[in-house]
């Protein structure tokens, strides 16, 4: 197969204590996301699409919630971790996320966001859409308690014909 497609989610409550990290952006906010490592659900969901695509897991198998040296890691360390490990045999060609929230407004930060994921997964950032959408008030991330991520990405095969 020339191509694989991969879906990615994440999701984390909003806390007070904590930095607001989303796509390798600090963003000036009362309260950050809890997570284990820095809590960036916009990473972790393109994290997670680009291992589905390619059959290798998801991020909570190379970087567990209960090991020590994954605490408060920086989640571009984690994608550009994966990306070494994707790009064996394949090549994104590219990738659309929607982060989920009602607060705070994102759109200031898109070209930013943008430009953190182009540069760690090594592409041109034409190839890399961030959209925002809001939860029009229901559940936890209506009532602005959580913040959610959703991230498709599209693969080529990047292995010389005939291997498999």
């Amino acid at each position: 197969m020339p191509f694989r497609i991969g879906l990615g989610y994440d999701i984390h409550r909003l806390v007070v204590g904590r930095k607001l990290v989303l796509a390798g952006e600090t963003i000036s906010y009362p309260r950050g996301l809890l997570g284990h490592s820095d809590g960036d659900v916009v990473l972790h969901a393109l994290c997670d699409a680009l291992l589905g695509a390619c059959a290798m897991g998801d991020i909570g198998m190379l970087y567990p919630d209960t090991a020590p040296e994954t605490s408060g890691m920086d989640s571009l360390v984690m994608l550009r971790e994966v990306m070494e490990k994707v790009s064996s045999g394949y090549r994104l060609v590219n990738a659309d996320i929607n982060c989920i929230c009602e607060k705070p407004k994102l759109s200031a930060f898109r070209d930013r966001m943008v430009a953190n994921i182009a540069r760690a997964c090594m592409i041109d950032a034409s190839r890399i859409s961030v959209k925002f959408r809001t939860h029009e008030g229901l559940g936890d991330i209506g009532s602005g308690d959580a913040i959610a991520a959703q991230a498709v990405v599209l693969l080529e095969d990047a292995r010389p014909q005939g291997v498999a």
